[in-house]
């Protein structure tokens, strides 16, 4: 019988220089950024078409706090998936892969599995799927396999591998990890050849990667394991318990075991992949693999360009002219715009280290927030009121909630809503409206089969989104916020 493939999509990442694009709540891997997919989508079927191996649906282990988002993104491509693993908090890749070797096993099959990051970018499908073809290979063999990018710059952003003697075909043995270079190190190495950069694609056995886990940090796989073992099912999700998981150190797979099993001299090899990668680490790399004009500008949304070139003008809610300039970043979204010299995008991250530190919303949110339900938006605010545009996907449901310090009127401007508020249920249509008043339980629903938009008007003393007690809720959700 063909090997099983177990596509492992790790997505715990939040792109910070990717701000204000990339943001906590909404990060780079559920954003289009190269075509119509999302880093995410395209990560899900960038194993379709494996020769030799029979492909299983892919698995996702990500932020509790991102478990909506990743499960109708999937959903809206209808891509299965053989389960959505939820961190608690991030602990690192040694931890994440743990966790999906732990479910792949559970029912007692050992599959193949390949583990990629959910936020790169990989041009060359096919260059791609016959590289994973001979991991694939190495691999059943219980080889231990990564993913080395062949070079085309001496880049001071990336790890590298060291690539030993051959081990057949374009597999190399791996003889090492090294950190980032400065740039005489990194040139010498390009011109070297035996250096690739590190991918952060792994391929082995999930039977294998426990019994090195167990060899290497005991630490890590016991606090793991337990979490796994008192976890439970959560609609679409398997959430692991918080307080074991948390006891598990942070480390990557590639500290973990990677580097040690290199050190003892057998079971790890590396294979070349040249297939377009990169990791979208900044908004330079994204000009870099994006489709530019004749003047070298990589635009996206309504931009207008006169004697510009070589800049990436991104713009998602108003139209950006740019006049005279080079080499720039220019991105704006409904709440925010970034202008940076292209040379110096890694520094975007001291902006949001700072939105962060200063308690700011574009830090962690877009104007438009994603809820199982739908969405919400901001409109307006000022004194003791606060203006929302609110979308319900047909069939769901805000929970059964009220509020201690704010009273709501609801004016629906397309679909029908469903409408609780006390002891009364009713349906409003277009150009209908109602008045829920302060402390009184209501809850909004979708019965029809368009999309609802609802205008919310907010009056009161106190208008946070914490201002929420909720009854009910169907997504089995905590205090998150917003219904």
């Amino acid at each position: 019988m063909p090997p099983v493939l177990q596509p492992v999509i790790l997505s715990g990442g939040s792109g910070t220089r990717l701000w204000p694009l990339s943001r906590s709540a909404f990060p780079k891997q559920f954003h289009a950024l190269v075509d119509d997919l999302t880093l995410l989508q395209a990560t899900a079927t960038r194993c379709d078409g494996i020769d030799g191996c029979e492909i299983a649906a892919p698995m996702v282990v990500c932020n509790d706090a991102h478990r909506f988002l990743v499960a109708d993104q999937l959903l809206e491509r209808e891509l299965p998936h053989r389960g959505i693993l939820l961190e608690p908090e991030g602990r690192n890749t040694a931890p994440a892969l743990t966790l999906a070797a732990l479910h792949a096993t559970a029912e007692g099959d050992d599959p193949l599995l390949v583990a990629m990051p959910a936020d790169h970018v990989i041009r060359d499908q096919a260059a791609f799927r016959e590289a994973l073809a001979e991991g694939v290979a190495q691999a059943a063999e219980d080889q231990v396999v990564t993913f080395g990018i062949v070079p085309d710059s001496p880049h001071t952003g990336y790890g590298y591998i060291r690539q030993g003697e051959s081990v057949g075909g374009r597999a190399r043995r791996l003889a090492g990890f090294t950190e980032k270079p400065d740039r005489a190190t990194a040139e010498a190495w390009l011109a070297e050849g035996d250096y690739l950069w590190n991918s952060g694609i792994f391929l082995l056995r999930a039977g294998r990667w426990l019994e090195l886990m167990d060899r290497y940090r005991p630490d890590i796989l016991e606090p793991v394991r337990r979490a796994y073992a008192e976890g439970k099912a959560d609609l679409d999700f398997y959430r692991v318990e918080k307080t074991a998981f948390a006891a598990s150190p942070s480390d990557s797979i590639d500290y973990a075991v990677m580097e040690p099993l290199a050190r003892d001299g057998g079971g790890s090899v590396v294979v070349p992949l040249d297939a377009g990668w990169s990791d979208i680490g900044a908004w330079e790399a994204l000009w870099s693999v994006s489709e530019r004009d004749a003047d070298g500008n990589a635009v996206r949304g309504d931009v207008l360009t006169e004697d510009a070139h070589d800049n990436l003008l991104f713009a998602q809610s108003r139209m950006l002219a740019a006049v005279g300039v080079d080499d720039l970043v220019v991105v704006e979204t409904p709440d925010a715009v970034l202008v940076a010299d292209k040379s110096r995008a890694q520094e975007v991250k001291k902006i949001a280290e700072r939105l962060k530190a200063e308690e700011r919303a574009e830090h962690q949110f877009h104007r438009c927030v994603h809820r199982p339900w739908g969405t919400f938006e901001g409109i307006d605010q000022g004194h003791r009121f606060q203006v929302k545009r609110l979308t319900v996907k047909p069939g769901a449901s805000l929970s059964l909630q009220m509020h201690h310090h704010r009273a709501e009127h609801w004016i629906v401007v397309r679909g029908t809503a469903r409408v609780t508020r006390g002891d009364e249920t009713f349906l409003l249509t277009e150009n209908q409206s109602t008045y829920i008043p302060l402390g009184t339980a209501h809850r909004l629903e979708n019965p029809g089969r368009v999309t609802l938009e609802i205008i919310e008007v907010q009056s009161g003393s106190y208008l946070g989104e914490d201002d929420i007690v909720r009854f009910e809720d169907r997504y089995n959700r905590e205090q998150e916020g917003d219904a």
